[in-house]
């Protein structure tokens, strides 16, 4: 089979498209013949070498932990998935990645595809899903009425926190640049400031709700967790740079670190499946084209979500 691998670690000439043997599922496992996978941010810094720490990795290795696909051989033991099942799930960042025509994951990380989309672009769903799902559900407990900014709303991740949060009941407030901001307002957001040429700290009214998605200078970054109410919570995505909370206000903060869930993937899946849940893919490139696609993240010329095409269905 064709599959996409790093050798050793560096800038994107170390991704290789190649041959590789196919994979035998074993105890508890599915072999899934994938439809998509997705890029995500970390991406880039996986293959850099630069998260070794937290992720150490085997070396070859096959990007991609988001993946959508058909289930087409069963391991010992398996129970509740069938070959021939469309699936999506979050694999684990150490294990070989669905960047290939077939990748082998647990059965028990695996939720039914959505079936209202196409199955390679389902690939665009749990990660960067799970991301806002967690932060505003799990962490912020969102509620009706509450006001929430969402800083960097024009990302992937951004797209569905605002549809999310609008879904509770709440007021959005979202920064985005020129660019994104007309797929921020259709995602539903109230409010669009242009961060790119506003003083959003000076502008945006109290919220109870701070999600910060994006690098962010951290001077700035106190100054809007300084519009958190009393008791609120800053929520932020980028964990190499601390939310800033406050203590003496019951202002809570928390780092997120994104993890999978099934169950709720599975709710995810169905919001989609509803009409309630817009799976937004800005592109889609060929597998064959993965390490290009690296190379024009690295030069900031990548916006929203993309899905990596194994196979067409």
């Amino acid at each position: 089979m064709k599959a996409v691998r790093f050798h050793e670690y560096g800038d994107p000439g170390v991704l290789r498209y190649e041959d590789v043997d196919v994979p035998v599922p074993g105890p508890g496992q599915v072999r899934v013949r994938v439809a998509g996978t997705s890029f995500n941010g970390v991406d880039g810094n996986i293959r850099a070498g630069l998260m070794q720490g937290p992720m150490p990795l085997t070396l070859p290795h096959v990007p991609g932990v988001d993946v959508a696909g058909t289930v087409d051989a069963l391991g010992e033991g398996v129970t509740g998935l069938t070959v021939g099942d469309d699936v999506v799930g979050f694999l684990p960042f150490v294990a070989d990645g669905a960047a290939a025509e077939h990748v082998l994951v647990a059965a028990d990380g695996l939720a039914r595809a959505p079936r209202s989309i196409p199955l390679a672009d389902a690939a665009a769903l749990p990660v960067v899903g799970l991301t806002a799902w967690q932060a505003l559900v799990d962490h912020a407990r969102l509620q009706p009425g509450q006001r929430v900014l969402v800083n960097g709303a024009g990302g992937a991740v951004g797209g569905y926190a605002v549809q999310l949060a609008k879904a509770a009941g709440a007021h959005v407030v979202a920064t985005a640049s020129p660019r994104s901001a007309d797929r921020v307002r259709a995602a539903g957001a109230d409010e669009v400031v242009d961060r790119t040429a506003t003083d959003v700290a000076a502008v945006v009214e109290p919220v109870d709700v701070l999600l910060n998605l994006a690098p962010i200078d951290p001077e700035r970054f106190t100054e809007l967790a300084g519009l958190v109410r009393d008791g609120g919570v800053v929520v932020s995505t980028t964990v190499w740079m601390p939310a800033p909370g406050d203590e003496r206000r019951g202002v809570r903060a928390v780092d997120l670190y994104v993890r999978s869930d099934v169950d709720q993937l599975d709710e995810l899946v169905a919001r989609v499946d509803r009409g309630e849940l817009t799976v937004d893919v800005a592109e889609r490139v060929p597998l064959a084209e993965l390490a290009r696609l690296h190379e024009r993240a690295a030069a900031g010329e990548v916006s929203g979500k993309v899905v990596v095409v194994v196979e067409e269905r």
